[in-house]
């Protein structure tokens, strides 16, 4: 009972929900390292700063896509 009352509890959400976190912004920039676009320290640092998944999102769709590491931020 109490397993089940913990995965419940609002710390535990925060824990996942910083763990889908990490994940997208580790996605993001494997993608780019996957398709062999450098990443600049400058890009790596603003999509681990980033803590909006839907933001993060967005960012690992472009990643997928880019020719350049910068251009995850061109809208900014």
């Amino acid at each position: 009972m109490a397993i089940q009352y913990f995965w419940r509890h609002p710390l535990a959400e925060q824990v996942r929900e910083e763990g889908r976190i990490q994940d997208r912004q580790e996605m993001t920039l494997r993608v780019l390292e996957w398709r062999g676009i450098p990443v600049p320290d400058a890009v790596r640092e603003r999509v681990l700063a980033c803590a909006d998944l839907g933001r993060l999102e967005v960012l690992a769709q472009r990643a997928v896509r880019a020719a350049d590491a910068a251009e995850l931020f061109a809208d900014e």
